[in-house]
């Protein structure tokens, strides 16, 4: 089978794909084309693509995709995987490409860099393909970093960031959304899950992750402070799923927090003899309390 067809000289490609305008695209057959591998973004059957599939329909595919050989007779999709889904559905056999001779790092640089800037991402999205860049410019030996912490390397971060017209400090949260379970993943991309209460979480096992996002199906949504203060706790030890419930129930939002009287052995022992016990004091201080509230002590804040 004949892989290529006529050359088709391109006039935005820079604005497209960051390419020369020397480069030329040719027709590969659809079919011989595949995914990028661990691709983070979606290809969704949603309005947009009804959209690019109508357009693609009237006026076929007007930006080439990018395109690598891999093996001879297959290559690996790098930019273009709405525009080839639309293709197909279409029932284009043949579609314009660039190849372009790229070792891993790069495509994946190029990859990331070609769909990132799309208004629709998911949070998910942008997590796995900042971290997929960051992986690759640290392999590519373009960390360029002094120190680092355990969020990644600091100056490459940042350099994403730029790109991408956010914070290194933002780049590196997305990235931590990587470390969630799928189940709390989903949930931050249906915004059920606050992204700043999600990248908390991600700092916890897994495990812990799993009853966090039971405890969401059962009673709601967590928020930043609740995880805040559930990291506060799990610093100080092991804690067990009851203990869990009773944290972030203590701490949500609007709820009074259980009142807590501490009566030291010291103070007590001013008003008890020694030969009493404590159940002996504790029965004392109930039958007063009870003649308290029934002489009207509560009504009237005495």
């Amino acid at each position: 089978m004949n892989r290529t067809g006529q050359k088709l000289k391109l006039t935005s490609v820079e604005e497209l794909l960051g390419v020369p305008a020397t480069e030329s695209s040719t027709e590969i057959d659809i079919h011989m084309i595949h995914d990028f591998k661990d691709h983070p973004f979606k290809v969704l059957d949603d309005d947009k693509m009804s959209e690019l599939v109508e357009s693609i329909r009237i006026n076929g595919v007007l930006s080439p995709v990018l395109v690598r050989q891999d093996g001879e007779d297959s290559y690996e999709m790098i930019s273009g995987h709405r525009r080839m889904h639309a293709a197909k559905i279409v029932g284009l056999t043949m579609i314009p490409a660039i190849v372009r001779d790229l070792t891993d790092d790069e495509a994946i640089v190029y990859m990331v860099d070609s769909n990132i800037q799309r208004e629709e991402l998911l949070p998910s999205e942008k997590a796995f393909a900042f971290k997929m860049k960051m992986d690759a410019l640290k392999r590519q030996g373009l960390r360029r970093d002094l120190t680092s912490d355990h969020n990644g390397p600091k100056l490459s971060a940042w350099s994403i960031g730029e790109d991408n017209g956010i914070s290194g400090t933002q780049v590196k949260r997305y990235i931590r959304l990587t470390e969630l379970i799928p189940e709390l993943l989903d949930m931050v991309d249906a915004k059920r899950l606050q992204f700043t209460a999600g990248v908390e979480i991600s700092y916890i096992n897994k495990e812990i992750q799993q009853w966090i996002c039971e405890y969401i199906h059962e009673n709601g949504n967590v928020n930043q402070k609740q995880i805040a203060l559930l990291r506060q706790e799990l610093s100080n030890g092991a804690i067990t799923q009851s203990q869990l419930i009773d944290i972030l129930n203590e701490s949500a939002t609007g709820r009074i927090p259980k009142k807590k009287v501490t009566l030291s052995e010291k103070k007590l022992n001013k008003y008890f003899p020694p030969h009493y016990s404590s159940a002996d004091m504790e029965k004392v201080i109930e039958n007063l309390l009870i003649q308290w509230k029934e002489q009207g002590g509560a009504e009237h804040g005495i």
